[in-house]
């Protein structure tokens, strides 16, 4: 099993009792300044404080902005696709300072975390965005959301006290970091695969999970259930249909399935360099990367963030596992590549969530070829509903 990425440890920053949570929880909300986030950033104060982001602790001062938007890597070295940050606009920064201590707050008022400021700082938008997603396309949705009131980065470390309440999801698909090591332990696992999806699982994704578990122990699928595009299935749904899948058509002993509380960013190939590096602390050695990996629209070449990751494996010590497009030929009757199907492409359905939701959307129900029944009957009921 592989270590924590940068170090022996994994980061832990939740109270270790309960009496510790509740003391803090009531200073927080009594004398700490008050502080609405949205949902994604939330997410990321999760990722920090049960070592996902290991080994971050809080949201980056200017110093490691600038070194992973200009370097790829952290200032010590350490290779890192995305910035962490947490933006703020003018108005909010205004009343805010350096040795702050902050209440971080859903919409709704629940308190999530808090947070003591070590920097505040502004960043060039334009820079972060071209750097980042190749792009200052506001059509981008990682663009729109740097664009949107982030006018002012605030760092510093976070300290988790709830989870965010906007997921419906089965609370015990959330396995930290610490969690799903202990389960691979459990198992006798050595080398594991992860599979990242934002998507109900379509026959391809199946394919490739397959493919990759005949040389490892096991693998992890694990969805990511934070804020996605809004026109992503809901992350309950798609948990049905990993379930159903798993269930009828996977070694079940072979699989660990559990959430990632991240948020897409849509960074295409920094993105993936940051999955990867979220999969090692999480216990991985392999980590499978298809085609246009963390991908929309055309920003990206489709294989762009296989090369990116190729380049950084060795310095993040995990092993990428590279899919070619995969799809249903009708000649072979089976799912293949362009590396084992010998025929043309007029026999070859291309398969994507995509083209899955779109279907379902217009009435028609996706062949068996695109999706298995089970999940296809669970998604028209979604739809229904």
């Amino acid at each position: 099993m592989s270590k924590p990425y940068g170090g022996e440890k994994l980061v832990n920053a939740i109270p270790g009792s309960e009496s510790e949570r509740n003391l803090l929880t009531s200073e927080a909300l009594k004398s700490f300044k008050h502080l609405r986030v949205p949902d994604r950033f939330l997410s990321d104060c999760e990722m920090l404080a049960i070592g996902a982001f290991t080994p971050l602790n809080g949201f980056m001062n200017r110093d490691d902005v600038d070194s992973v938007v200009k370097n790829c890597s952290l200032p010590n070295g350490l290779i890192w696709g995305v910035p962490i940050v947490l933006p703020v606009s003018k108005e909010e920064a205004s009343s805010i300072k350096v040795k702050d201590k902050l209440a971080l707050l859903e919409k709704s008022g629940n308190l999530i975390a808090v947070m003591e400021v070590t920097d505040k700082f502004e960043y060039p938008r334009e820079s972060f965005c071209k750097e980042v997603f190749k792009t200052t396309e506001t059509a981008h949705p990682g663009v729109a959301m740097m664009m949107e009131n982030a006018d002012v980065f605030l760092s510093g470390p976070v300290k988790l006290l709830n989870r965010p309440s906007s997921r419906n999801v089965d609370g015990s698909y959330y396995l930290d970091p610490v969690h799903t090591r202990e389960e691979f332990a459990k198992r006798g696992w050595k080398t594991v695969v992860a599979f990242q999806t934002r998507n109900p699982i379509h026959r391809a994704h199946e394919y490739l999970i397959k493919c990759a578990l005949e040389s490892v122990d096991g693998a992890l699928v694990h969805p990511l259930v934070g804020e996605t595009k809004s026109d992503d299935i809901a992350p309950d749904v798609r948990m049905k249909c990993y379930e159903v899948l798993i269930k009828n058509y996977f070694n079940s002993q072979r699989i660990v399935l559990s959430v990632l509380p991240a948020f897409m960013r849509y960074a295409g190939p920094r993105e993936a360099l940051n999955h990867a590096i979220i999969r090692k602390n999480y216990g991985c050695t392999h980590f499978i990367i298809g085609r246009d990996h963390a991908g929309v629209g055309n920003y990206y070449h489709p294989f762009e963030a296989q090369e990116l990751l190729t380049r950084y494996s060795d310095h993040i010590g995990i092993q990428p596992v590279k899919f070619d497009n995969s799809f249903y030929c009708k000649a072979c009757k089976d799912m293949a590549t362009a590396k084992t199907c010998p025929h043309s492409p007029d026999n070859h359905l291309q398969l994507s969530g995509t083209k899955v939701r779109s279907m379902l959307k217009e009435g028609v129900r996706p062949p068996e070829e695109f999706s298995r029944p089970e999940v296809v009957d669970i998604l028209i009921e979604c739809m229904r509903s």
